[in-house]
């Protein structure tokens, strides 16, 4: 049911990602401008994270008409398979951002233009996209407010659910996204639909990011007043002197209770790079974003994926993947911590956290 009235001025909180879920939800890629080899090695890893994820929670595939019978084919049984339209397949920046409003959840659909619409959004159109948050409170049913006015992705947003919210100056105050709109009014926006109390604003993201810098690739929540934030002891890097900023802006910042942050490290993969046969199979189309050979990845330990029991961090074939799965079961004792290949996430623009959307059980007491 659509909300027609603004959010109550107090009752409302933000849900974090580290709390009890209901289910999970992903959309199955399929454009073969974005997705190599006619977008089946993107399928393939799609299918093998979707059937992990359904071993712990519910799970279901959004997936076009066209497809539904390959994806049904390819998923174990136990995935749900829906169809349902969209632009393609990141749907934690495409989904509803959920809130708790007197313990019951509600839904927030904010815009999408592709990260920066006309100006330097990485697709058009995007109308489908916009469609998905309110499909997906409507198929649960899920009330949810409408608010296009402001453009807001998922992963551009990190909680701990107790009113902190951390994001990054790149990609909320960017001019594709939010132009005209200042820091002030952004943040009166934030704090009336999400109930947040304090907003923590980094100023930039991971270094080429084609999202502009999202926040999910950088930092993340443990647990109230605790987060992990991504790292690199080499020099050379430019992401060198961009984490020591942000590590600096977390440890003057105060969260929502007036707590100093506790940080953590996770250390970055050697920088990796599109490979010549990888870009050459990607169909080009003018207007979409190229990749194009020694472009450089976004990889990150720090964009990991919480569902119920579990954490699936992904992995890039490099030296550090042992050690960051070593690192998070640490910080996460009570979850079983399951590595993922991730390059065809990371090589179709996003990450294993860009694909993967959870809803929340509010019903459960003590979050995790």
């Amino acid at each position: 049911m659509k909300l027609t009235t603004l959010p109550p001025t107090s009752g409302v909180r933000f849900v974090a990602e580290f709390e009890r879920q209901t289910d999970a939800y992903l959309i199955w890629p399929e454009r073969p401008d974005n997705w190599r080899d006619g977008a089946k090695p993107a399928q393939r890893a799609f299918t093998k994270l979707a059937n992990l994820i359904g071993k712990y929670e519910p799970t279901t595939m959004l997936v076009s008409s066209k497809q539904y019978l390959n994806a049904r084919h390819l998923l174990d049984d136990h995935i749900r398979v829906l169809e349902m339209s969209s632009n393609d397949a990141f749907i934690k920046d495409t989904g509803p951002i959920y809130v708790e409003a007197d313990g019951k959840l509600q839904a927030i659909d904010f815009g999408f233009n592709a990260w920066g619409g006309l100006l330097d959004g990485l697709y058009f159109p995007w109308d489908q996209d916009q469609l998905i948050s309110g499909k997906l409170a409507e198929l649960n049913n899920i009330p949810y407010y409408v608010e296009h006015n402001l453009i807001v992705e998922g992963c551009s947003i990190i909680t701990d659910g107790q009113g902190t919210l951390i994001t990054t100056e790149d990609v909320l105050l960017s001019e594709g996204r939010n132009p005209g709109q200042s820091k002030s009014e952004v943040e009166m926006m934030l704090k009336r639909y999400l109930g947040i109390k304090k907003i923590i604003w980094l100023k930039h993201g991971f270094f080429l990011d084609e999202t502009n810098g999202a926040i999910d690739n950088i930092v993340n929540f443990i647990a109230p007043g605790e987060v992990v934030i991504t790292w690199t002891e080499d020099k050379k890097d430019p992401m060198f002197q961009t984490v020591r900023q942000i590590e600096r802006a977390l440890l003057k910042a105060k969260d929502a209770y007036n707590r100093s942050l506790k940080i953590h490290h996770l250390n970055m993969p050697k920088v990796q790079t599109v490979g010549k046969v990888e870009s050459e199979s990607i169909d080009p189309i003018n207007g979409l974003l190229p990749r194009t050979p020694g472009q450089r990845l976004t990889t990150s330990y720090v964009n990991y994926v919480l569902i119920n029991d579990a954490v699936i961090v992904p992995q890039f074939g490099d030296s550090n993947d042992a050690v960051a799965v070593d690192k998070l079961q640490g910080l996460f004792p009570k979850r079983r911590v399951l590595p993922f290949n991730a390059h065809e996430m990371i090589l179709g623009g996003g990450g294993l956290h860009t694909v993967v959307h959870t809803r929340p059980d509010t019903s459960y007491p003590g979050g995790e």
